[in-house]
């Protein structure tokens, strides 16, 4: 990463530094790395720099190191000893993982779909539409952000903050890996078209045909996550 695109991501934290305020807890401050982490902003191997984050975001020290310790905790952060803080380089195992408890969540909130509010439909649809826009952008990453919020808006079909939160997470996890395939564009082309055959299998009422091509997103990214990481 050149110190123009690191400076990039921390002026952006800094712009928004406004949502933390003196009675902040460092759970809000994490929140704010783990959604830098989500928009493709901090990449796996990156240092975290103490003092310029301190003063990006107007925290202490203590409160940075306790978020640290959280992101850590979420697996998203990794401390070397004598070094610092880095943004953690997922492995093949950790791809297993993500995906098991994903096929889980996922799978769950879209049978979901023939009780939820439009509100909750649309934002399903409006994703994808996202995803085609930065496509014919050629903007690559800008897919990779809009397949995030596809499944976070997939997850929100069953109504749970609590599962809300724990995607969040997961996904933040699946983001890291994502940059360590590089080339975005060839992750991502082959997914999007996926996407829109849930959608449409959503909104013609074939929630089992849905829930079976999204076994199929999962297979097929899984194995090329993991192909791609040993």
């Amino acid at each position: 990463m050149t110190t123009a695109e690191a400076d990039s991501w921390l002026s952006t934290l800094a712009r928004d530094r406004g949502d933390i305020d003196r009675s902040s807890t460092a759970e809000r401050v994490a929140d704010k790395l783990r959604s830098s982490v989500l928009d493709g902003d901090i990449k796996p191997g990156q240092q975290l720099n103490e003092k310029a984050l301190g003063e990006a975001l107007r925290v202490s020290r203590n409160t940075l190191r306790e978020a640290f310790r959280l992101l850590t905790h979420e697996r998203l952060l990794v401390h070397e000893y004598s070094k610092g803080v880095f943004v953690r380089r997922p492995g093949a195992s950790d791809v297993v993982d993500l995906y098991a408890a994903r096929r889980v969540i996922e799978c769950g909130a879209v049978r979901h779909w023939p009780a939820v509010s439009e509100q909750a439909r649309q934002a399903v649809r409006d994703a994808v539409a996202l995803g085609a826009r930065f496509r014919e952008l050629g903007d690559w990453t800008g897919v990779g952000t809009a397949n995030v919020k596809f499944h976070q808006a997939l997850t929100a079909l069953a109504g749970s903050a609590r599962l809300d939160e724990e995607m969040k997470r997961l996904l933040a996890e699946v983001r890291l890996a994502f940059h360590v395939m590089g080339d975005p564009e060839e992750f991502h082309r082959d997914y999007l078209p996926l996407n829109q055959s849930i959608v449409d299998h959503l909104d013609a009422g074939r929630v089992r045909q849905a829930e079976e091509a999204l076994l199929t997103y999962f297979d097929r990214a899984e194995h090329h996550l993991v192909t791609h990481l040993r």
